[in-house]
């Protein structure tokens, strides 16, 4: 088990230093610049209610989206093999 985990460090380790920063740009930012493409003139619905201060901050808050959604996730899957094994009890 520690061998897989060590191996799976060391190839995600090369993994990144070899990418450039460019491949890690967000999906919102990609749809942004081929509708730019497609469409020069086109103007969005609406402007968002709240902006980051800071790309930093940003990633932070998404960071703590995914942790709750894991936690949830992981919670419904515990709790629903915990009543599995008390039936089978």
């Amino acid at each position: 088990m520690k061998k897989t985990i060590l191996i799976f460090l060391l190839l995600s380790m090369t993994f990144m230093s070899v990418s450039s920063a460019e491949n890690w740009t967000g999906a919102d930012q990609k749809a942004e610049e081929a509708i730019k493409r497609i469409s020069p003139d086109y103007e969005p619905w609406f402007t968002p209610i709240w902006e980051p201060p800071s790309g930093e901050i940003e990633s932070l808050l998404f960071s703590l989206q995914s942790a709750i959604g894991a936690f949830v996730v992981g919670y419904i899957v515990g709790r629903n093999r915990a009543s599995r094994d008390a039936q089978d009890d």
